[in-house]
């Protein structure tokens, strides 16, 4: 009988060539061990490029920049500005985002409820409240109906609007990033988007994260590409950017002694997880391209199941009311505690995120 084999469709993988160690070599070679460096400087603009390309790639079609600017998203011009801030977690992406929003003591921000616990507790560092939107069936992250009720009802209620929108792409699946951005823009509420698990998902062939006034991406273990551990924040002008790193390096002054007009934090990327993140970028588009075979794979595999739903980005197997097998690209979650019990038959399963409140939709 031959022997099955599991699929890993979240383990991070290294170059074939080395990459990750030529340029981590070169960071110890040259003593830049510390954060920021050439590494970080080359890992950004590796980002840049790659969020503002304008070509389609060996795995995506529509990947072309609209030729006309769009309401809902950026223009060719403004992409020009956009630039990439490497720091130490995507969760600090999230922080230093909604820092830069605005947001503080007593302000309220929308977040998707159906998510992982990092999208909602940089709000409480702020002292800023959580106030959870619902998902839709469609692609289970933010319901636009429901985060323009919300957004009305705070505003009936507390007399203010929400300072930030945070939106998060579930296991790398797209939101609906136009009808969100039209509501968004029609309150004039900024949109932080939490892309930290869609590296690689586009949206009518434009990049998430470069939708909002700022994209959160997440290079931890389980991401499309890794760098031990690390983030980065898509800003879409150079005043943004200089905000960012002043509060990512201790918000200290341009002085020659240390002066600090605000609380900072310790947030950029180690040049070291950088040289890591360079050599995970020669390789990107291979990594997408495969988690895309593999969810083909599994959709020739289970078409014929009863329970079985797919759309371009995500793949649900419902068993049971509590129990749903998912793939995006990369990754299957269980709804339930029963991902112990699908490992025994080689299936490679994790829980799933559960909502951040209780009650609700």
């Amino acid at each position: 009988m031959e022997e099955c084999k599991t699929i890993y469709l979240c383990l991070a993988h290294m170059s074939e060539d080395g990459m990750e160690q030529k340029y981590v070599k070169e960071a110890f070679d040259t003593n830049w061990v510390v954060p920021m460096g050439p590494n970080v400087n080359a890992f950004e603009e590796d980002l840049r490029k790659f969020v503002t390309s304008n070509v389609e790639s060996a795995v995506y079609q529509d990947s072309r920049w609209p030729e006309q600017p769009l309401p809902h998203g950026i223009s060719i011009q403004h992409s020009k500005d956009t630039k990439v801030v490497c720091l130490s977690a995507g969760t600090a992406a999230v922080h230093l985002a909604l820092l830069a929003c605005g947001v503080g003591y007593g302000d309220e921000v929308l977040v998707q409820s159906f998510t992982f616990c990092a999208s909602s507790h940089p709000i409480t560092y702020l002292g800023a409240k959580p106030v959870f939107v619902g998902s839709e069936a469609t692609t289970w992250n933010m319901d636009p109906e429901l985060l323009e009720a919300a957004i009305i009802d705070r505003k009936e209620k507390t007399g203010r609007y929400p300072k930030a929108i945070v939106p998060v792409a579930l296991y790398g699946m797209p939101y609906d990033c136009e009808r969100i951005m039209t509501i968004a823009n029609k309150h004039g509420i900024p949109v932080v988007e939490d892309a930290a698990e869609g590296m690689g998902s586009r949206f009518n062939g434009q990049v998430l994260g470069t939708f909002g006034k700022f994209g959160v991406l997440s290079f931890n273990g389980n991401k499309m590409i890794t760098t031990s551990g690390g983030g980065a924040l898509i800003c879409q002008n150079a005043e943004d950017v200089n905000t960012i790193m002043w509060y990512a390096t201790q918000a200290r002054d341009a002085y020659p002694y240390y002066e600090h007009t605000a609380i900072g934090y310790n947030y950029r990327m180690s040049n070291v997880c950088a040289g890591i993140g360079r050599g995970q970028m020669t390789v990107l588009d291979q990594h997408i391209a495969h988690h895309k075979h593999v969810q083909a794979l599994y959709e020739e595999l289970l078409k014929d199941v009863p329970g079985y739903i797919s759309t371009s980005s995500l793949l649900i197997l419902v068993t049971m009311p509590t129990l749903a097998l998912c793939s995006h690209h990369r990754c299957r979650r269980t709804r339930s505690g029963s991902g112990e019990r699908l490992q025994g038959g080689n299936q490679d399963c994790r829980r799933r995120c559960c909502r951040c409140h209780q009650g609700g939709r």
